[in-house]
């Protein structure tokens, strides 16, 4: 049964190379009840002829060319054109199980404010893979259990309770919409989190598939070990700011209180992403940035009052420097990224 029209946003910027596989996948779907939206973001390379191509083999394409404005801006243009009464995004480079959203719809209610949720899959190429599972169990969580177990984990956790992506979802038409107003263009880092979280915030109905890594995230190794991003520690603080909105919109007294906490618990998380940016990134200015960054005012005041529980080894180096920025550590971090980046 195909009661529900889904649409599959997919919001493209030169990935010619991948984009067939991508959209062969969501072609073959057991499930025929679907739109699928190709938002061309004024690539460069041969993707949006590509798009027109494909389009012309599968009358549920649609392809919107606009100019570059950025992933978000894309996703948003695709929202806005969509007509399903269900939204699933999946990027240009990766690819899903062509059962996904069959089997994932299956669980559907009609629910104006519900979201379905799976698993992926890290795809690092010649067979190397990674499957990353929700750490929320598996299961359908109504509004009173969203409330008492979901909501209180959502921020300040060392790994994601729910994975705050847009992909590897099913999400109710009004969750996207009554959202997107905290999605700011200017983010490029963590900007699923701006739509996400106040998405499972509102969210009534959730459900966690069991152990279902339909969706491949594709690995692109040399740009995640080698690039360096000089504007991340800005892009961060102004996550923080949406994220802090975020709660202020929907929270009061005791539970904004609680939620900020997390927030503040959050924030140490990120900032140990713009530690490991600048160790592993910057080699001529690692040192001055990661201890001008440590010793801000705010820094220090956050990590004197805000404690996290850190398990990873790594992410124990990074707490460990952003606490006790000094000669030896910030060294030692830079070392490190460099060992675990070469293997």
């Amino acid at each position: 049964m195909e009661k529900y029209k889904i649409s599959v946003i997919v919001p493209v910027y030169n990935t010619e190379k991948y984009l067939s596989k991508c959209v062969e996948t969501l072609t073959g779907q057991t499930y025929d009840n679907l739109e699928i939206l190709l938002v061309d973001d004024g690539s460069s390379d041969g993707s949006g002829g590509l798009c027109d191509t494909l389009a012309l083999k599968d009358g549920r394409i649609r392809v919107i060319h606009k100019e570059n404005g950025g992933l978000v801006s894309a996703w948003k243009r695709g929202v806005r054109e969509s007509t399903g009464e269900y939204l699933s995004f999946v990027d240009s480079d990766d690819w899903v199980d062509l059962n996904m959203i069959g089997e994932m719809a299956v669980k559907l209610s009609g629910h104006l404010r519900e979201i379905i949720a799976s698993d992926y899959v890290i795809e690092r190429g010649e067979g190397n893979c990674e499957y990353v599972w929700q750490q929320l169990p598996p299961g359908v969580y109504d509004r009173k259990a969203i409330e008492q177990e979901v909501i209180p984990k959502l921020l300040g956790e060392e790994h994601r309770y729910v994975c705050i992506s847009r992909c590897m979802k099913l999400i109710s038409r009004e969750l996207i919409e009554n959202n997107c107003r905290y999605s700011n263009p200017a983010i490029i880092m963590g900007e699923d989190t701006t739509v996400i979280l106040p998405a499972l915030i509102d969210c009534e109905r959730l459900v966690i598939m069991d152990h279902k890594a339909y969706y491949h995230y594709l690995y692109v190794g040399d740009s995640m070990s080698h690039k360096y991003d000089k504007g991340l520690y800005q892009n961060i603080q102004l996550l923080r700011q949406v994220v802090e909105q975020i709660l202020k919109d929907k929270f009061a007294g005791e539970k904004r209180s609680a939620m900020c906490r997390r927030s503040d618990q959050e924030y140490i998380f990120m900032l140990f992403l713009v530690l490991k940016n600048e160790a592993r990134g910057n080699a001529s200015g690692y040192k001055k940035n990661i201890s001008e960054i440590c010793r801000d005012e705010k820094v220090r005041e956050l990590c004197k009052n805000t404690s996290v529980r850190v398990q990873d080894k790594a992410n124990k180096l990074l707490y460990l420097v952003l606490r006790h920025p000094n000669e030896i550590t910030i060294r030692l971090l830079r070392l490190a990224m460099l060992i675990y980046y070469r293997k």
